[in-house]
């Protein structure tokens, strides 16, 4: 059909006296958007961070885990193998520092009941609710080293506040920091004080959205406010608590700050010793052992996304989009 339509154009352009002409392509255009320049740009930041502070080191630190390293260069560095991760997997210290890490973890679900339950009671009609909700986040925003310091102070076992609020003076005095168990106790109320604000902001948001239509109705239907919550409240705020969830795993599996200000030697019985205590220790305490610190590096990277997939795949049960 398209060659007769062409030899009837060109019968007319013949009968006509004109001369059959092929129509040309329209040229290809190469003019540079400059919006398109600068929106690639822009978009390409975080990748280039990522590749430059993220991927590189990674390699790095894989390539490291396999290599006796005499310095922070590459230069006199020999082939171990797996030695490196005999080292550390035979470590009584570094099991002892997951223990760890596991127990002062609790302070990621302690605090987002407690930021759930405080953000519940401040969504309601309260005087002073958004003072409330300022004073709560403070802590979040301060410096970790500077509040650390002041708890430190206050946990002191002859001075210290907590100790004279508890009337445990004298010879009945608390040694918070001396004794593994309120150590413990002492790590978790600290970490709990001041990681509280942020969940505390994000689940008021997330409360009011809540669809006050469906509440109104459960509580005339006769739903208690425990059902009420249950069925409807919490499914509603579900994607807020998964993502508090997740980031504070992640959080909690690097910890290594509080722990490292109140006891720089590792705590009582080494109850201070997080992951990332370890892997501290092992670059900057004992003769900068920089392949079991990149053992120990790409161990917490596996668990962190061991335990992230797992969130992410158990989410689909309970979290609700809707």
């Amino acid at each position: 059909m398209q060659t007769e339509n062409n030899v009837a154009i060109a019968a007319e352009t013949a009968e006509g006296g004109g001369e059959l002409i092929p129509a040309k392509k329209p040229p290809k255009s190469f003019r540079i958007n400059k919006e398109e320049i600068a929106g690639t740009a822009l978009a390409s930041i975080p990748l280039v961070g990522f590749l430059i502070f993220g991927l590189v080191p990674l390699v790095l630190a894989l390539a490291m885990a396999f290599l006796n390293m005499r310095d922070f260069g590459f230069e006199g560095a020999t082939w171990a193998g797996f030695d490196n991760f005999q080292k550390v997997f035979t470590d009584p210290t570094f099991w002892q520092a997951m223990g760890n890490t596991l127990v002062l973890g609790l302070s990621t679900f302690i605090s987002q009941a407690l930021a759930l339950l405080i953000a519940y009671f401040l969504s309601k009609d309260i005087k002073g609710k958004k003072a409330f909700r300022m004073i709560y986040f403070i802590p979040y925003v301060c410096s970790v080293v500077a509040v650390t310091l002041m708890w430190k102070y206050m946990f002191n076992t002859n001075y210290g506040i907590i100790n004279m609020m508890l009337g445990a003076t004298g010879e009945n005095a608390i040694n918070w920091m001396g004794e593994p168990t309120y150590f413990y106790i002492a790590v978790i109320i600290m970490s709990v004080w001041s990681g509280m604000g942020y969940g505390i902001i994000l689940y008021t948001a997330a409360l009011t959205n809540v669809n006050r239509s469906m509440v109104e109705a459960a509580t005339i239907d006769g739903a208690g406010a425990w059902k009420t919550f249950a069925h409807i409240v919490f499914p509603s705020i579900s994607p807020t608590t998964f993502y508090l969830l997740v980031m504070g795993v992640i959080g909690a599996l690097q910890s290594f700050a509080v722990t490292n200000v109140l006891a720089p030697d590792g705590g009582p019985n080494g109850v201070g010793i997080t992951i990332v205590f370890y892997l501290y220790n092992r670059v900057f305490s004992y003769d900068g052992k920089l392949g079991e610190a990149s053992v120990s590096a790409w161990i917490l990277s596996f668990i962190i996304m061991l335990l992230t997939g797992a969130q992410f795949f158990v989410s689909k049960k309970w979290v609700s989009y809707d």
